[in-house]
């Protein structure tokens, strides 16, 4: 779950702008303000909501892929008395051409299973994603609502910006903000451990 957000939240919180400043003017009539930056590892590394979700599809693929194992087993488990059957002359011609469909049909309604989950999976994590950033720009802006800066980036390291001071660093501000406002949210997601059959 980390690597479906990192490289995305690093490049959205690097297009992040908040309001502009309308602060005091240098020459040549531009606006003066000042660029911050948020590192984005330490952000998800110690944002409460990011946690709680990493959990809940942790359960998820964790469940997903019990339920999985388990229809295959039992699958593999056919197949092996369908063949025990087959070689000890126990059913006839028809019986074992019917047995063999019914089998090649499980087999395609269990790799069936394992793509709608995964492709459900993927758009559960596509929404939280979406949520996540949703839910960190709209703190910036809760927390520039003075105009104090121009824009707020994200730095990661390796990530686009190579260097950046560390008084500009508001990490542990929005950090702090954040898992505040989220505490006192209903937000939190709850875990499911069943798998939809």
């Amino acid at each position: 779950m980390k690597k479906i957000s990192l490289l995305f939240l690093g490049l959205s919180m690097a297009i992040l702008g908040c309001d502009k400043a309308a602060g005091d003017s240098k020459s040549g009539g531009q606006p003066s303000g000042r660029i911050v930056y948020v590192n984005t590892d330490t952000l998800l590394n110690n944002y409460e909501y990011y946690k709680d979700v990493v959990k809940e599809f942790d359960s998820k693929r964790f469940a997903l892929e019990n339920d999985l194992a388990k229809r295959t087993q039992s699958f593999q488990n056919e197949v092996a008395l369908f063949q025990r059957r087959a070689q000890a002359g126990g059913m006839s011609e028809e019986q074992g051409k019917s047995t063999q469909m019914a089998l090649q049909q499980k087999e395609q309604d269990i790799m069936q299973f394992r793509d709608n989950a995964a492709g459900n999976l993927q758009q559960e994590q596509a929404k939280k994603t979406d949520e996540l950033l949703t839910n960190i720009q709209t703190y910036l802006k809760k927390y520039n609502s003075g105009n104090k800066f121009d824009m707020v980036i994200g730095y990661s390291k390796g990530g686009g910006v190579l260097y950046a001071k560390e008084d500009l660093d508001i990490t542990q501000e929005v950090l702090k903000g954040l898992n505040e406002e989220y505490k006192s949210s209903d937000k939190k997601p709850v875990a499911d451990t069943t798998a939809k059959k």
